[in-house]
C-alpha cells in the first residue's frame, strides 16, 4: 500500500475550480465511503477549506492516479482540469506535506492558526466514519504533536501579516486592553468584516459598523452583536468612538479635520486612534496634525506587515526543521511496522510447517510405526523444510556473485564463515 496526498490549493488552482471541488460538511461521510469503494483505500482523510481540497489515503500503488479521477467524478468536473491544477505526493513527501499543512506552513497566510483545527476536524470525521486504522492514527497524532510544538516553540503565529489584523494589534499596543474600548468601523467590505471579527475576539466594549447602505452593515454587525449607522450619522456618533477603522471605496474623505476636531472637543480631548485602510484615503491627512488624534494609514500598516512577515519566515525555517524530524520519526515507526509484519509472516509460516509435520508424525505413531524412526524422520523433514528457502537464497547469491547479499544472508543465519 502507498500513502498519498492529492489535492488542489490556492497556489495551483483558480477559485472557480476550488469552489467546484470543495466538500460541504454533510458530504464528507458519503465521500469517504465512495473513496473506499471506488479506489480500495484502506485509510483516508478528506480536508476541504476555502483555499484547498486534499485527499490523504492509503491505497494500492496501482490506484494512486485513480484518486484524481475519483475526485473529478465525485464533483462532476473534467479529470484533465483537475490533473492540470493539482499535486500528488507519496510516502515520505506525503507525510511532510500533511504536517506542513497542519502547521500553517503551506497556507496563503503563513502560519495562520485555523488550519490546525480544520485538519483535526477532518481527521475526526474520518475516524467517526470508520476509515482510520493504526497507520493514520499514528500519522495524525505525529502531525498534531509537531503542529502544537511549532505553535508553542516558534513565532510562526505571533506577528500580524494582514493589514486587518495589524490594525487590531496596533490598537492593542496603544490601549492596554480593548475590553473598555468603543470601536467605530466605517465601510462593509471584506477588510472591515475581517477587522470586525478580530475585534470581536478581543471582547471590545462596543462595536458599531457604519456604511452607506444599512443592509450590508447589518450583515457584518448581526453575528457580532454590533450596532449599525449610516455614513450620515457618523458626525453625531464620532465622539463616542475610542477607535475608528475605515475602509470604503469613497473617492472623497469621509472624516475631515474639522469633524474629528469637534469630536475631540466633545470628548474633552480624550484621544482617538484612527486607522485609514482605504485608497483613496477616507481620513484627511491633516487629522494626524491634531494633538489627540493618532492616525495610521495603510502604508504605515504595510510596513508593520512586511516586518512581521520576515519574522514569520524566520520562524517557518525553524518549523520546517521540526517537521523534518517528525517526518523521520514517523517513517522509522512505519518501517518498524513493516519489519514486524515480515517477522510475523516468517514465524507463522514456520509454525505451520512444524504443525503439519508433527501431525504426520503423530499419525505414524498411532499407526504403530517405531518411535525412534518417526522422530528421526520428523527431524529430517523439519530441518529440510526450514533450510530450503535460505539454501536457495544462498545459492543464488553465490551464483550471481552478489557479495553484499551473501554477507547479509550469512549474518542473518549466524554463519561463521
Amino acid at each position: 500500500m502507498t500513502l498519498i496526498a492529492f489535492g488542489i490549493n490556492h497556489k495551483t488552482a483558480p477559485i472557480e475550480l476550488r469552489e467546484k471541488i470543495a466538500f460541504s460538511p454533510d458530504a464528507i461521510v458519503q465521500a469517504l465511503a465512495s473513496l473506499r469503494k471506488e479506489t480500495g483505500a484502506t485509510e483516508s482523510v478528506i480536508l476541504s477549506t476555502c483555499n484547498r481540497t486534499e485527499v490523504y489515503a492509503q491505497v494500492d500503488e496501482k490506484q494512486t492516479h485513480n484518486i484524481a479521477i475519483w475526485l473529478a467524478n465525485f464533483h462532476g468536473v473534467q479529470p484533465k482540469d483537475l490533473q492540470d491544477n493539482s499535486y500528488l505526493y507519496t510516502e515520505q513527501h506525503a507525510v511532510s506535506h500533511i504536517m506542513r499543512v497542519a502547521c500553517g506552513l503551506d497556507s496563503m497566510m503563513l502560519g495562520e492558526p485555523q488550519i490546525l483545527g480544520q485538519v483535526k476536524q477532518a481527521f475526526n470525521d474520518a475516524k467517526n466514519s470508520g476509515v482510520i486504522k493504526g497507520n493514520f492514527e499514528r500519522l495524525f497524532q505525529h502531525t498534531f504533536s509537531v503542529a502544537k510544538r511549532v505553535r508553542s516553540e516558534t513565532d510562526i503565529g505571533a506577528n500580524a501579516v494582514s493589514v486587518a489584523y495589524a490594525s487590531v494589534q496596533l490598537a492593542k499596543h496603544i490601549f492596554s486592553s480593548l475590553e473598555k474600548s468603543r470601536v467605530l468601523l466605517i465601510g462593509a467590505g471584506e477588510t472591515i468584516e475581517l477587522v470586525a471579527k478580530h475585534l470581536y475576539e478581543q471582547n471590545v466594549k462596543s462595536l458599531t459598523v457604519a456604511n452607506r447602505t444599512l443592509a450590508r452593515a447589518q450583515k457584518i454587525a448581526e453575528p457580532l452583536n454590533a450596532s449599525v449607522l449610516t455614513l450620515a450619522q457618523i458626525p453625531q456618533h464620532l465622539k463616542d468612538a475610542d477607535i475608528v477603522i475605515s475602509s470604503t471605496a469613497s473617492q472623497l474623505p469621509i472624516l475631515g479635520k474639522g469633524l474629528v476636531q469637534s469630536a475631540l472637543k466633545e470628548r474633552k480631548h480624550k484621544p482617538i486612534f484612527l486607522v485609514d485602510l482605504a485608497v483613496p484615503r477616507d481620513v484627511e491627512p491633516e487629522v494626524g496634525e491634531l494633538d489627540d488624534a493618532y492616525l495610521y494609514t495603510v502604508d504605515d500598516l504595510q510596513q508593520i506587515v512586511e516586518k512581521n512577515l520576515a519574522n514569520r519566515q524566520d520562524a517557518a525555517a525553524l518549523a520546517d526543521e521540526m517537521v523534518a524530524k517528525q517526518v523521520q520519526q514517523f517513517m522509522r515507526w512505519q518501517q518498524s511496522q513493516t519489519s514486524i509484519d515480515v517477522l510475523k509472516g516468517f514465524r507463522d509460516q514456520s509454525e505451520l510447517q512444524r504443525d503439519i509435520l508433527v501431525s504426520k508424525a503423530l499419525n505414524q505413531l498411532a499407526d504403530g510405526k517405531e518411535a525412534e524412526q518417526v522422530v528421526i524422520e520428523l527431524a529430517n523433514k523439519l530441518t529440510n523444510s526450514l533450510i530450503h528457502a535460505p539454501t536457495k537464497a544462498l545459492k543464488n547469491a553465490a551464483i550471481e556473485q552478489n557479495s553484499e547479499q551473501l554477507a547479509l544472508l550469512k549474518d542473518a543465519l549466524a554463519l561463521k564463515k
